[in-house]
């Protein structure tokens, strides 16, 4: 069995151990999207390919380096596309990676702009307290002082979600495409 490697190994006692992600192909055209016209090496995934390398590499540690293994039966695999395969693997997730860091970035601006609208609302909702106080005391101004208190800090639950929870999955999954990105690739000869 021949292998063919997208990236020069390491002498083996200082290689780190790397767990690995096999897939087994009949043809590497199974990998990408056969609507997709661009060349080999440019091509988008498939979207079954790309959801299993995804799950596959997110069962393991993002620290902890990883081998994607593909078998390729020898009729199928043209002589030297083994790493032309890994690389269009490599341009690909660096491609989702990048999409991921922009829509980050968007996520992040739509959250700063979020804050200013609820703080700028909280503030007016605070003004409005200390006009209903000052008009008068009694049961109607206390719930509308209340009222306006419970909607101001509820304008702010969206933009402080957004700062302290929302950013986090987004994140965890460019640096899941950033290893997918370098992953070292290894097509094995069947």
């Amino acid at each position: 069995m021949a292998d063919l490697t997208m990236t020069e190994a390491l002498p083996h006692a200082f290689a780190p151990a790397a767990d690995t992600i096999e897939i087994r192909l009949s043809r590497p055209q199974q990998l990408f999207n056969s609507l997709d016209p661009s060349p080999f090496h440019e091509r988008d995934l498939d979207q079954d390919a790309e959801d299993y390398l995804v799950d596959s590499a997110d069962e393991f540690p993002l620290k902890k380096p990883l081998t994607l293994i593909i078998h390729v039966p020898a009729d199928q695999l043209p002589p030297g596309s083994g790493p032309n395969l890994g690389q269009a693997i490599h341009n690909y997730f660096e491609y989702r990676m990048n999409e991921t860091r922009r829509r980050l970035k968007f996520f992040f601006r739509d959250g700063r702009i979020a804050l200013m609208v609820a703080f700028v609302f909280l503030l007016v909702c605070i003004l409005l307290r200390q006009l209903a106080l000052a008009v008068g005391h009694g049961l109607w101004p206390e719930i509308v002082d209340e009222g306006l208190y419970i909607v101001g800090w509820v304008a702010m639950w969206r933009p402080l979600e957004i700062f302290l929870y929302d950013w986090r999955p987004i994140w965890h999954r460019y640096r899941l495409f950033a290893k997918l990105s370098r992953i070292p690739v290894v097509v094995r000869v069947t």
